[in-house]
Parts: structure tokens; sequence; C-alpha cells
């Protein structure tokens, strides 16, 4: 059974930062992507970045230069360190893997951590 753990969400004011985990359980292999979406009251579900089994990145216009995203990919666990965080980034904020097997796609992902930025 494979289970994401998030932690690190919170509450903090404009300008300051946190650090997002995920710990993913129950998939041994480390060809997986992996990733960050948030999900805002009244929004879709948006990437926020995403970093591939190679260690590529790719980062939502609105974070870019703010963000940062990290893997170990041994132990197939993601790190998202936000800096200069802004009110508009309060979301609950999503890890994601997404897993190649047998030809077919499989995409998991965890309950989510609320982030909070205040003005």
């Amino acid at each position: 059974q494979v289970q994401l753990v998030e932690s690190g969400g919170g509450m903090v004011p404009a300008g300051g930062s946190l650090r997002l985990s995920c710990v993913v359980s129950g998939i041994t292999s480390s060809r997986t992507d992996m990733g960050w979406y948030r999900q805002a009251p009244g929004r879709h579900r948006e990437l926020v970045a995403s970093i591939a089994s190679g260690g590529s990145t790719d980062f939502a216009d609105f974070v870019r230069g703010r963000f940062t995203i990290s893997r170990e990919s041994a132990k197939n666990t993601v790190w998202l360190q936000m800096n200069s965080l802004e009110p508009e980034d309060t979301a609950v904020y999503y890890c994601m893997i997404r897993q190649i097997r047998y030809g077919k796609e499989f995409v998991y992902w965890g309950q989510g951590t609320q982030v909070t930025v205040s003005s």
C-alpha cells in the first residue's frame, strides 16, 4: 500500500518561510516523478513544483525564484522550501508521486498540509 505523509505546514507572516516534507512508503523504485500541488478555497488544484527521477525540476511561474524542490530518490522523499511567502500562497499543499509500471501510470497523493500566510 502506497502512503504519502506530508509535514511542515503551518501559519507564517508574509515574507516568512516554510519547508514541507513528504515521505513516501510502499514504493521501492526510485524511478518516480514527485511534486507538490496546492489548492486554495474555490480554486482548482494546481502544480507548484515537480522533480523528476533524474533531478530535473519544473516550477509554476508564481513561485519561480521563491520556492525550491529537492528529493532523496533512494527514500522517495521530497521537500519544498518556500521562501518569501505571500498571502496568495495560502492553500492546502499536496504531495504527489507518479510511477510507470507495466506501461501504466500510477499517481498517488498525500492528504495535504495547510499553509497559511498572514498579511
